[in-house]
C-alpha cells in the first residue's frame, strides 16, 4: 500500500490556493474597474436619463469590443 507524499501534497495544494488568490485579486480588480466607469456615467450629472443609458451602453460596449467577448442571450443567440 503506497501512501501520498503528504509533503508534495501540502506544496501542492499550497501551489493551488495561491494561484486562486492570485486569480481572485484579478478578477476582483477587473470588476472594480467596469464598476467604477458604469458608476461615473451614471453620476454624471451633465448626462440626461438617455445620456446616461448610452454612456453605459458605450461601456459595455468598450468592454466586448476590447475584449472581443461573444456575449451569448438565453437562446444560445448572440446578444
Amino acid at each position: 500500500m503506497s501512501f501520498p507524499n503528504t509533503t508534495s501534497t501540502n506544496r501542492e495544494l499550497e501551489l493551488i490556493e495561491a494561484v486562486a488568490a492570485e486569480v481572485s485579486v484579478g478578477i476582483d480588480r477587473a470588476v472594480s474597474f467596469w464598476m467604477n466607469q458604469i458608476d461615473d456615467v451614471l453620476h454624471d450629472s451633465r448626462l440626461t436619463t438617455l445620456g446616461r443609458l448610452q454612456a453605459v451602453k458605450d461601456v459595455v460596449c468598450n468592454y466586448r469590443h476590447r475584449h472581443a467577448v461573444d456575449f451569448v442571450n438565453d437562446h444560445g443567440n448572440p446578444a
